[in-house]
């Protein structure tokens, strides 16, 4: 018996695996060989292609499409229209299939704001916050506040997602941080 809820207007292909709690909502398509974790919600219009994988408590809003090649781990937030590719040179008329796509990781508790665009090959950092509309074009540290187009770290955020002030401390959770060879790294 399953123990998550697909909406009636989405598809979910075989052999998918969708753990317990998990929330499939309007319109989506869970593709052949995906793997979700548990406590996860899908906004209405998403698409999750073959052999993603998905991890626990991710949140993904409206409209975002998770290709083959992109793996995200526990606690991510994907916010609305944000875009994931998984091919830097397509073509139409030459795809490359499986065997040319780039992988994309995105760590725990990354946040990516809406209309954010992740350009393949690259990894976004733990508890990093990606800024609506940045492009990311390059890999992203541990706890990153990335901005604009092409995205450029304009700071740094803390695991509760607040900007952290010049002596690396959160006044909303007034966690600690510490810069250690040029890494970001929590004091508590």
């Amino acid at each position: 018996m399953n123990d998550y809820f697909v909406h009636e207007s989405s598809y979910i292909d075989e052999d998918v695996h969708i753990g317990n709690k998990t929330k499939i909502w309007h319109f989506c398509h869970i593709q052949k060989g995906a793997s979700i974790g548990s406590r996860c919600s899908f906004g209405q219009n998403c698409n999750v292609s073959n052999h993603v994988i998905i991890g626990n408590d991710v949140k993904v809003q409206n409209n975002v499409s998770i290709y083959e090649g992109v793996e995200i781990q526990d606690g991510v937030f994907c916010g609305p229209s944000m875009v994931f590719t998984n091919d830097l040179t397509p073509r139409a008329r030459f795809p490359k299939g499986p065997a040319g796509y780039k992988r994309t990781l995105i760590k725990e508790g990354a946040s990516i704001g809406a209309n954010a665009t992740i350009v393949c090959g690259h990894t976004i950092g733990k508890y990093a916050l990606i800024a609506a509309g940045a492009v990311v074009t390059k890999d992203v540290p541990d706890y990153a506040l990335m901005a604009g187009v092409p995205a450029k770290q304009i700071g740094w955020v803390c695991e509760c997602g607040s900007k952290l002030n010049s002596d690396y401390i959160c006044e909303e959770c007034n966690k600690r941080y510490t810069i250690e060879k040029e890494q970001l790294q929590s004091m508590d």
